[in-house]
């Protein structure tokens, strides 16, 4: 790769850099966080949940907004509005405030994450893709190493205001890069902005994410819920028979009839769903049920992303020998066994074992990660990619926000089946197996691949025979 190759993933890697170690830290501190502003862990998922929706919600528009106004404005617009998030979560001194500052911040990364990704899209050859991801994937995999341990010690040992304003820093050296590396080009017609798909989905989302997210915590009366979960399956129908009849509709779902892509979206929504409980869970567990600090609960949940670390410089390779499908057939099993063996943790668990699984559940997700997210566009055109860089990483957040959901839903059912008032090391058992149940799903998309899927991106020959086989 020559240093453009190189540079420009890293510029967006800068800022994802800056979004994946925001989460990772505010997962280990929540319960801290719960307690100064008056309220308890488990509501305050609420704070997570809205942060990914407002992501999802906004993420159609970035496509058409870069190609509108050139992708280095908007990605440095983003980052700025993702940082003014940032100075609203560290001043906030309620759950309103907390969760109005992380819509902001949604807001920012709705922009700043799809558009620089069609950057490195565009900027690279699809033969180099698979590298490029990883370019972009393994810088960026350091804020989940550097933030639970580093939000861990922040918190006890001063406050946890300081861990949203490390990110000012960080978002002026995404700003510096963008500024001097990312091309200020605009798309000559961009094409009419769906305003009213825009309005339709945001409602959909917002709806059913919403209204699943706040069933069962009593923080709304039944009937509102029923509302918000109704309306947003109406909006979500309305949207759909809107689509059906304009040519660019803000989400555009013609796209999954390309069998690669629809593998990464439908597949990789399922495998998310177990991903996106984690770094809620983990922490929690290590915390409330174990009674670590949050100090040490970063030390050890951070491994998990040493492990992914690790396998970003093995994932091109073992996708260029084996091919797209054998690989994620396989590690999707591998990955949900490593995500279900978490439900095995107590109390009295070996640190060391606890380390070992989460280091090597890592190693394996990374892989599975690299696959989904290269394979996407393998086989979609040009002109096509702005869509399926939107509609990719819609799907990717609501994902994670229902995995969220999920997670938080199956411990407080299991202590609602306990009798218990608080949660403890056994109530989070059942939500691992959940969620590894949901994950290890998405083999049953990837089983539907052709044994070439992906050949044009993974350098493995098509009709390459097998090893071994």
């Amino acid at each position: 790769m020559n240093f453009h190759d190189r540079i420009v993933p890293l510029t967006v890697a800068t800022a994802l850099f800056m979004e994946n170690m925001d989460s990772t830290v505010i997962a280990t501190s929540l319960p801290a966080i719960a307690a100064d502003i008056g309220t308890s862990p488990l509501t305050l998922k609420l704070a997570i949940t809205s942060y990914l929706l407002s992501l999802a919600v906004f993420i159609p528009a970035s496509g058409w907004a870069a190609d509108r106004f050139g992708a280095r404005r908007v990605f440095c617009a983003a980052v700025g509005v993702f940082m003014l998030g940032s100075i609203g979560c560290a001043v906030a001194h309620s759950l309103t405030d907390f969760v109005v500052a992380r819509t902001v911040q949604g807001m920012g990364a709705a922009m700043m994450t799809p558009v620089g990704r069609l950057v490195v899209l565009r900027a690279i050859d699809k033969r180099a893709l698979v590298n490029a991801m990883a370019w972009v994937a393994t810088p960026a995999l350091i804020g989940p190493v550097v933030g639970p341990p580093l939000g861990g010690f922040i918190t006890t040992y001063f406050s946890w205001h300081w861990i949203f304003l490390i990110n000012i820093p960080i978002g002026l050296t995404g700003i510096v890069l963008a500024l001097r590396h990312f091309p200020a080009g605009r798309v000559a017609d961009p094409g009419p902005f769906d305003l009213i798909g825009l309005v339709l989905a945001g409602l959909g989302v917002a709806g059913l994410a919403f209204g699943l997210s706040v069933a069962g915590l009593d923080l709304l009366p039944w009937q509102a819920v029923a509302a918000m979960i109704g309306g947003g399956a109406l909006a979500m129908l309305l949207y759909l028979l809107h689509a059906r009849r304009i040519a660019a509709p803000a989400l555009d779902f013609s796209l999954l009839a390309i069998p690669t892509l629809r593998a990464s979206v439908v597949g990789g929504f399922l495998f998310r769903l177990g991903i996106g409980a984690l770094p809620f869970l983990l922490p929690l567990l290590m915390q409330i049920g174990f009674g670590l600090s949050p100090f040490h609960s970063g030390l050890i949940t951070f491994v998990s992303a040493l492990g992914a670390i690790g396998m970003k410089t093995l994932a091109a390779r073992i996708l260029e020998r084996f091919g797209f499908r054998p690989v994620m057939i396989v590690n999707a099993i591998i990955s949900a066994a490593f995500l279900a063996a978490c439900a095995a943790f107590t109390p009295v668990t070996p640190v060391a074992l606890i380390m070992l699984v989460l280091l090597t559940g890592g190693f394996f997700r990374s892989l599975q990660f690299t696959a989904i997210n290269s394979i996407a566009y393998a086989e979609v055109e040009s002109a096509r990619m702005s869509r399926a860089t939107t509609l990719v990483s819609v799907s990717q957040q609501i994902a994670i926000s229902a995995g969220v959901a999920v997670g938080a839903f199956a411990v407080e059912a299991t202590m609602a089946w306990r009798h218990v008032a608080a949660p403890g090391a056994g109530e989070f058992g059942p939500a691992f197996i959940v969620v590894a149940l949901l994950s290890g799903l998405s083999l049953l998309l990837f089983l539907r691949l052709p044994d070439d899927a992906g050949h044009q991106i993974s350098g493995r020959r098509a009709g390459r025979e097998m090893p071994g086989v």
